[in-house]
């Protein structure tokens, strides 16, 4: 049995006690019992997100992202929830819409039932990660209404835990680095930068001619030598690179692990987890993972993740795509929970739809309302 067989069938094993439903909620009959009995409607619509200046990573470069809003209604109470769907998803606005027409919450009597709810929209079929995590968040915002609680409240989580946020600077050239860089430097403590094409070096060193700050690194699968990748991990570390995301291809997963084995800073997985099961399989490939919502199909699965890899003695990160504030701040109620957090995702855009979390001298700040606290525009 080779080491990754051996982690598998470890964690496997190990992990049966933090995947069962105890990460669920229960609450006082009476909570419900004081609320009009309703029936739960979802509904959803279309929205492109425009970024502030064109976001480019190792495989493409983009100015916008389709969104797909949710809300969900019991009585006089809305919930409300996003689907972000950057290319490698492999999802669209018309497949979130199509996979969202078949979610029926008007059978649902207990709407804080959330791990039967949840449990049930994830089996309609596979996949559809973004989709169903726009359920999810619109659930959770809803529970915590309900309860008149803040999420953080709800889940027993100390908001004065909460992270320094990164801010993410995308592939350009050293010139819009640079400018990208002066523009938000005295706002935060650290700086993410993306990385994963031939210019590696270049861009860290026009990043180093303006700021000082420590760097949040990330190939985004770009690399696929792993003596040259390892490499260049040495050189950022040098540099002031706190950690590294997804160094190669999520399929190279020896690669990955050997570059783990040796690396000076933390290799947190990205790509090569979405969900629950890719947690389990990767242990030992990677030091730690980056969580995002719109991979583990919201709120409910990445708080088992949580526990779980912090079983497994895992780092944690949670980060987001590029999103309103609505998504973004959902996740932040994770944050007192982890390492790091990339939640700048509604920074980049232009036309965010949402209110929500914000930012002291770059620390998530989470607001004091009840469920998610974001609040349409």
């Amino acid at each position: 049995m080779n080491r990754r067989d051996f982690f598998a069938t470890t964690a496997l094993g190990g992990a049966a006690s933090v995947l069962a439903p105890t990460a669920g909620f229960a609450f006082p009959s009476a909570v419900l019992n004081a609320i009009p009995p309703a029936r739960m409607k979802l509904s959803f619509k279309p929205f492109t997100l425009e970024l502030k200046h064109p976001f480019g990573v190792s495989v493409n470069t983009r100015s916008t992202t389709p969104i797909v809003l949710t809300t969900i209604e019991y009585g006089k109470f809305k919930g409300y929830g996003e689907a972000s769907m950057p290319p490698y998803l492999g999802e669209s606005q018309e497949s979130v819409m199509k996979f969202l027409a078949k979610v029926d919450l008007s059978k649902v009597e207990n709407p804080l039932e959330l791990e039967t709810i949840l449990s049930a929209v994830d089996a309609i079929e596979p996949g559809n990660t973004a989709a169903k995590a726009s359920v999810d968040i619109a659930l959770h915002d809803l529970m915590g209404k309900i309860m008149g609680q803040p999420l953080y409240n709800v889940w027993g989580f100390n908001k004065a835990k909460t992270p320094n946020t990164v801010f993410t600077i995308g592939i350009d050239t050293p010139e819009m680095v640079r400018k990208k860089v002066q523009e938000v430097d005295p706002q935060f403590k650290l700086l993410k930068i993306k990385l994963g094409r031939d210019n590696d070096r270049e861009i860290i060193e026009a990043v180093r001619s303006v700021s000082d700050k420590p760097l949040v690194t990330d190939a985004n699968q770009g690399w696929n030598n792993k003596e040259r990748a390892l490499e260049t991990i040495h050189f950022l570390k040098e540099k002031g690179a706190v950690l590294i995301e997804q160094p190669m291809p999520k399929e190279m997963v020896d690669e990955n692990a050997w570059i783990t084995e040796r690396s000076p800073i933390p290799v947190m997985a990205d790509e090569a987890i979405k969900r629950l099961p890719d947690l389990i399989k990767m242990k030992g490939v990677y030091h730690g993972v980056n969580l995002k919502l719109m991979k583990t199909t919201g709120l409910r699965e990445a708080h088992k993740m949580i526990i779980l890899a912090r079983a497994f003695g895992m780092k944690l990160m949670i980060g987001c795509m590029t999103e309103t504030s609505c998504g973004i701040t959902a996740a932040a109620h994770l944050t007192p929970m982890v390492d790091w957090a990339d939640l700048d995702g509604a920074l980049l855009s232009k036309n965010d739809a949402f209110k929500g979390l914000t930012f002291v001298d770059g620390k998530i700040t989470l607001p004091n309302a009840p469920g998610i606290g974001a609040v349409p525009r």
